[in-house]
């Protein structure tokens, strides 16, 4: 096994113990591990990305479930425009993108350079929401609505965005589901955990028509992401999550940044 490789078996135990310290975010980490660190294509690497992310999601998710944090309905409300977003996102969207899409002059703009640079922006966006945290709680007591038209409009971007880039979305959904269905900030937290879990794994499903999956290494690299998620739920006892998360959002920001740099560097 060469150290590159190991490097990669390291990433994923991060991935996993970001997600059990603060709760989100280490998915944003995996794209870059396997593109940059196990030199996957993008494409395999966000279809990769989506099981990892939606597996070690599910287990987060069963275990807010089991402590009754999460609101079932709204699972199920927010996840199928996502979860039908991004498989068709997968299925369909990214196979049809043609591998040169324009030139600007000298400089070609082709589908791999258009996917990382996308998923740069979303890591810049992600790391602004982690910096600033400056979520509202909202009443525990407070009855449960949904605006239906802007949940569906909302499922639809965060599971096109999901599909393109193989993250979870929890930055973008989080706040939906307090703003839209006005779910308390812990209730949002727990229950964003199943829709992502939901929409990920099912946007997978619309890759293994397409593409051919290693699954021993993806199986392998899941199970070390997962055995990251417990190592950091136990760390979570000992170390506050919250200010961890600011921190992680400035490496996140600086991250974002270097793949920008790395990909037009190549052209």
């Amino acid at each position: 096994m060469e150290i590159v490789e190991i490097l990669g078996y390291i990433g994923a135990l991060l991935i996993g113990l970001v997600l059990g310290l603060i709760g989100g975010g280490g998915s944003i980490l995996t794209v870059p591990i396997l593109v940059y660190a196990l030199s996957l294509n993008p494409v395999i690497g966000t279809a990769y990305s989506l099981f990892v992310v939606g597996a070690t999601s599910l287990v987060g998710a069963v275990k807010n479930i089991m402590k009754g944090m999460v609101d079932i309905k709204t699972a199920i409300i927010f996840a199928i425009p996502a979860f039908i977003a991004v498989y068709l996102t997968r299925a369909f969207l990214i196979p049809a993108i043609p591998e040169e899409l324009f030139t600007v002059g000298d400089f070609m703009i082709t589908k791999n350079l258009a996917i990382m640079l996308f998923f740069a922006i979303i890591m810049l966006l992600a790391s602004v929401s982690m910096i600033r945290n400056k979520r509202k709680e909202t009443d525990e007591e407070a009855e449960i609505t949904y605006n239906y038209p802007l949940i569906i409009i909302e499922g639809i971007v965060v599971g096109t965005i999901t599909g393109i880039v193989g993250a979870g979305g929890g930055f973008l959904i989080i706040p939906a589901l307090v703003l839209l269905a006005k779910l308390p900030m812990k209730k949002a937290v727990a229950t964003s955990l199943l829709i992502i879990a939901v929409k990920s794994l099912i946007g997978f499903i619309g890759d293994v028509q397409n593409l051919e999956i290693d699954w021993p290494f993806l199986l392998i690299f899941t199970g070390i992401s997962i055995v990251g998620i417990f190592i950091g739920i136990w760390l979570n006892k000992f170390i506050d999550g919250k200010k961890l998360k600011k921190g992680f959002g400035w490496f996140v920001l600086v991250m974002g940044i270097y793949i920008i740099y790395k990909e037009l560097a190549k052209v």
